[in-house]
């Protein structure tokens, strides 16, 4: 946490490559390009010149309320699952990061898979899978395939479908990736971590500098005389679009980022309308294995132009998994969690314009204090998992035990929700379940700060605080 009148506390540490403006002329070579599906511009001009462009268009509705049964209220404790397992009780053949079969187009490569150095890699069909859905919505599937059109014209720097994947042996259920392609020769920049909210620098990289082809659709809220709820094949961008963009460093399959108003010079800080519109993502995806995240400056967010993550996983991941105890709250119910090694509070909401605004107003206080923090969205945007994180804070202090330091994982949105991503094959095989839960305890708050920051969440979101 930020200390007044205390040293800017510095840490080193290579910038995440998001956009191919961020790479030299020899770095960003693609490959040939081809029109997708909805002919999104394939411009090379920057997104700073994109109002007024010609592009496709997803309109959504805010005040929908959506679950199994069309009911309205707190979240479920449990995502809903859309299809029944199949007709021999069996689990779907792929590893957890894929989608099983069958799916709708676009169709995607089937992956490989990888045996631990101590034989520790789980069968497939032993794994816990999500059902893939009955019907894929409309934005789903034109998000995939559009995302699939970035692929064949090379605007990734790898292919991320040959990133093998293993489930952790232990209770848990991490999951650790190999992704080597997300190193990168770039030298390492120091960034503030004991300061979450920074002003906006238009000289560093921001979404505007990015190619418009990078561009998959614009995303805005339906007005009381717009067009009707879905994709508008062309329309003319606003003057401060919301829009999706391709990450050129895939953690997964479908890996995108939500830039709400886009040319609005806005930093790394939620507020409750672009968390609004991350929710309404992923409730129009309509998919439980898409998940959102948002890094804060400070707990490994090193962009500052407000964004937001989502991808594809198709397993449960530990942090969905774990226990938790309601603490306040009635339209929005506010729990912490209990046996993750991160200490968490989660908002749950059906009507999702309460649910953002309890947890934007929680992520505000602790910025005003300073405290660095992640998002983890999932359950259809029903549930909001808020993780104080101190963890570049303590590594700059260096209290983080070196074998820690050296495992080079660093604790983001989606290593806290149990996703570990790792840079090497060494790390990728050595890594067990017992040096998870340390990387994630040290990321952590203890125990009387997490106290202070709840009862402050809650009563900043309006809920009362109940509970021991």
């Amino acid at each position: 946490m930020a200390q007044n009148g205390a040293s800017p506390l510095l840490l080193s540490r290579i910038p995440t490559i998001y956009s191919l403006a961020q790479l030299s002329d020899g770095e960003a070579a693609t490959g040939p390009e081809a029109g997708g599906p909805l002919k999104t511009p394939l411009s090379t001009d920057p997104v700073s010149d994109i109002a007024g462009v010609e592009l496709p268009t997803y309109y959504y509705c805010v005040d929908v309320a959506r679950d199994g049964d069309g009911s309205q209220g707190a979240a479920p404790r449990e995502a809903r699952s859309d299809s029944p397992p199949a007709e021999d009780g069996s689990a779907q053949a792929q590893r957890p990061g894929r989608p099983p079969k069958p799916r709708s187009s676009p169709a995607k490569p089937r992956p490989r898979a990888t045996v631990g150095p101590d034989g520790s890699f789980t069968p497939a069909a032993d794994r816990p899978l999500m059902p893939p859905p009955r019907e894929p919505s409309r934005l789903m599937t034109v998000l995939l395939s559009e995302w699939e059109d970035r692929a064949e014209r090379g605007l990734f720097r790898y292919d991320v479908t040959q990133c093998p994947t293993r489930l952790l042996p232990g209770a848990r259920g991490f999951l650790a990736q190999l992704n080597e392609g997300r190193l990168t020769k770039k030298r390492p920049t120091e960034f503030r971590v004991d300061q979450v909210a920074q002003a906006f620098d238009p000289s560093k990289f921001h979404f505007g500098k990015a190619a418009q082809r990078e561009v998959l659709f614009a995303l805005a809220a339906r007005g009381l005389d717009g067009p009707d709820p879905g994709f508008v094949p062309t329309a003319p961008a606003a003057a401060s679009p919301s829009l999706v963009f391709i990450n050129v460093s895939p953690i997964e399959y479908g890996h995108v980022l939500l830039v709400p108003s886009a040319l609005s010079a806005t930093p790394q800080l939620v507020a409750e309308r672009p968390l609004l519109e991350a929710l309404c993502l992923a409730r129009e995806v309509d998919c439980d294995a898409f998940r959102l995240g948002y890094n804060s400056l400070g707990a490994y967010g090193t962009v500052n132009h407000l964004h937001f993550q989502a991808y594809f996983v198709w397993a449960p991941l530990a942090l969905e998994s774990a226990a938790v105890e309601r603490v306040g709250g009635q339209d929005v119910v506010v729990s912490r969690t209990t046996n993750h090694p991160a200490r968490a509070v989660l908002f749950e909401g059906r009507r999702l314009e309460a649910l953002a605004r309890a947890a934007a107003a929680a992520c505000e206080a602790l910025t005003l204090r300073g405290v660095p923090h992640n998002l983890f969205i999932t359950g259809r945007g029903q549930r909001v998992f808020l993780i104080p994180n101190t963890f570049a804070e303590k590594k700059a202090k260096g209290l983080i035990p070196q074998e820690l330091v050296e495992l080079q994982c660093s604790p983001g949105c989606w290593e806290l929700g149990g996703h570990l991503v790792m840079l090497s094959q060494l790390d990728y095989e050595r890594v067990t379940e017992d040096m998870a839960d340390r990387l994630l305890e040290h990321a952590s708050l203890d125990h009387d700060q997490f106290q202070e920051v709840l009862a402050m969440c809650l009563d900043k979101a309006g809920c009362g605080v109940g509970g021991p």
